[in-house]
């Protein structure tokens, strides 16, 4: 690590406050072009942590630039882990206040349960189907605190991939009823298609997303309990909103999610 335990602090507030506060920032690498890849996790770790000193709960893991065209679009070659909490979570069909948001973008999500532990490093694609409870679609709300939604790599790791708001909906499945490499997905806004895509852009496969985040922990001396709710990453790039903007997402044998903007 290159960052001491104070400058990781001092930016983890830094990043939270700004999300709370609903303002950007410039990327943190501006002021500290020598951080490493642990510094990052560091910073997102501390936030994590402030988040539960205050009661609120970690209810899920997400994976973040997992497609292809998310990558493409960020100018990036390989995938993020972060967490979402409690206050993140929106009911479907809900309407969502702009004025906790910045310049929020949606994507859609194939997510998962699990029924099983994962652990790494060696995780693959068979261990995660064989320990997933049941398969939910879901759209995540992504909102980073970098101005312009400029940043790189190790920025957005600390700013814990961006997460923001998550929804949530349509009817969980098992995983032997699904394909999920080519499980179809549907984005509309405002009742007109804005993104198709199926879930093999999520590399390859979801699940292998999966994998990569128990290899990630598990590098770290952490695994995947059972019963984690996981996010597998957009499947297409993400659709910037605005307040008054209707987003309905279609998931084949899934269902459906949707939410409003206001």
């Amino acid at each position: 690590m290159a960052l001491d335990q104070h400058t990781i602090a001092r930016l983890a507030e830094h990043l939270e406050t700004a999300e709370l506060q609903a303002r950007d920032v410039t990327k943190i690498t501006d002021d500290h072009p020598g951080m490493d890849w642990a510094d990052a996790y560091a910073i997102q770790e501390a936030i994590r942590a402030r988040k539960e000193a205050r009661g609120h709960r970690t209810v899920g893991l997400k994976c973040g630039l997992t497609s292809y065209a998310k990558m493409k679009q960020m100018g990036v070659d390989s995938p993020v882990f972060g967490f979402v909490s409690d206050y993140m979570a929106c009911p479907e069909g809900s309407t969502i206040p702009m004025a906790g948001l910045i310049h929020p973008k949606v994507e859609a999500e194939i997510c998962i349960v699990t029924k099983a532990p994962l652990t790494g490093p060696g995780c693959h694609v068979g261990a995660v189907l064989a320990a997933i409870d049941f398969v939910i679609p879901g759209v995540e709300i992504i909102d980073s605190r970098y101005r312009d939604f400029k940043f790189d790599l190790k920025s957005v790791i600390a700013d814990n991939t961006s997460a923001s708001r998550f929804v949530t909906g349509g009817r969980a499945r098992r995983p032997d009823d699904l394909d999920l490499r080519t499980l179809g997905v549907v984005l509309e806004k405002n009742g007109e298609i804005v993104a198709m895509a199926a879930g093999a852009a999520v590399m390859g496969h979801p699940a292998a997303a999966v994998a990569a985040l128990a290899n990630h922990l598990g590098a770290r001396g952490q695994s995947i309990p059972a019963g984690t709710f996981i996010m597998t990453g957009g499947v297409t790039e993400a659709i910037a909103v605005q307040a008054g903007d209707h987003v309905n997402v279609r998931f084949q044998d899934l269902g459906s999610v949707s939410m409003r903007f206001a």
